[in-house]
């Protein structure tokens, strides 16, 4: 959605409100059908996946001004393209090291992200030359969350090794964001914690210690069945954190004093690799990991859900873990994805989404009026 000319007749950009019934109107506006190389057929003697399914993409990053996304796939490969011309501009290659969990950093034209083969070490690459600027080593199994700082040229990382490591692109050892008053979160499956720590004071014991747990699982089976969380994610105002999980909810939490506040239901969950394989005893991290954020989810049957999250309740005072959360359905469920989507990433800038699975998706609002909205009008117009 590029820029368009306003009413006073020049080329600053307009501005959309993210209104309920925008986000109910978002539509693929372009698929890529080939965004992911097929398996190769399997040779005599070779061992193959059984019912692997597809390749699928596992990543999805947007640059820090929303002009471009950068895709990491299980063929090894980056993708690169344009959000204002929906065009493919490059595909890059990481056959050796493997591509997981790419970011831009501040640059457009640079990345950080983790390795899946050879080693566990987070590689600084270029994407002007497709050349590795840096290499950060030290953790001592896969790397399976990765951010950027927002405000400087720090970095964070957690992995299977169970340590979290800060960063710093400007130099090869480990430092502490050079910031105060910033928070990030850490997620421990095996306890059902999250922990918040100051940045400047990252060697410290965490400031708040959030234990998830969700009472009205226990209505569905007991003991319950333990949550898995797959990703975290901060709201633009700093209030609530989003926890991903791998199962068929996602929790809503107050980042202040740790209450659990929504949960949200009506989808299923990327637990699973295919609609039709049974489910685990165990939770497990399954296809899951980026299909949800602060604008839509993404399902395993394709669709695509919306919650509104604009009227979450207060609570305040000692965190009672007895106390439901509120369950909200969603708003509206979207089709047009082809296959599970395991990645869904909104861009403000743009008013736009992507989604990806085994192919990658821009969604936009349809903004052609619907039968109600014209009858509306030429009502007002006759009276």
């Amino acid at each position: 959605m590029p820029p368009t000319t306003n009413a006073n007749g020049n080329n600053a950009p307009s501005t959309v409100p993210l209104a309920n019934a925008l986000m109910t109107k978002l539509k693929p506006a372009k698929v890529f059908k080939n965004a992911v190389e097929p398996i190769p057929p399997p040779t005599p003697g070779s061992s193959s996946r059984v019912n692997a399914g597809p390749r699928h993409i596992t990543s999805i990053a947007f640059d820090d001004r929303g002009d471009q996304v950068l895709t990491a796939s299980e063929d090894e490969t980056f993708r690169l393209y344009s959000c204002k011309s929906g065009k493919h501009l490059k595909t890059l290659y990481s056959k050796k090291y493997g591509v997981d969990l790419p970011r831009f950093t501040h640059k457009n034209t640079t990345v950080i992200h983790a390795s899946t083969k050879e080693d566990d070490t987070i590689r600084y690459h270029s994407l002007h030359d497709n050349k590795y600027l840096q290499y950060f080593k030290g953790h001592k199994q896969r790397v399976v969350s990765l951010e950027m700082s927002p405000v400087d040229d720090g970095f964070m990382s957690g992995s299977m090794d169970k340590t979290v490591r800060l960063w710093d692109l400007r130099v090869p050892t480990l430092v502490a964001y050079d910031t105060s008053g910033l928070v990030f979160a850490v997620g421990i499956n095996r306890y059902s914690r999250i922990l918040l720590y100051d940045q400047a004071n990252y060697d410290k014991a965490p400031f708040l210690t959030i234990t998830l747990e969700d009472p009205t699982l226990a209505l569905i089976s007991y003991p319950p069945r333990p949550i898995y969380m797959t990703s975290l994610a901060f709201s633009s105002n700093g209030k609530y954190l989003l926890v991903g999980c791998s199962g068929d909810a996602h929790y809503i939490l107050d980042a202040f004093e740790g209450h659990l506040l929504a949960k949200l239901e009506g989808f299923v969950g990327l637990e699973r690799r295919r609609l039709d394989a049974p489910p685990s005893i165990d939770p497990a991290k399954g296809n899951s990991g980026e299909e949800v954020s602060w604008t839509p989810d993404s399902n395993l049957d394709g669709r695509i859900a919306v919650w509104d999250v604009q009227n979450l309740p207060v609570r305040t005072g000692v965190v009672d873990l007895k106390v439901p959360p509120t369950r909200l359905q969603p708003l509206a469920s979207l089709d047009g994805h082809s296959g599970p989507a395991r990645c869904a990433k909104f861009n403000p800038r743009l008013a736009m989404m992507v989604t990806a699975g085994a192919e990658l998706a821009f969604w936009l609002p349809d903004q052609s009026a619907d039968n109600e909205e014209i009858a509306k009008e030429l009502l007002k117009k006759k009276s």
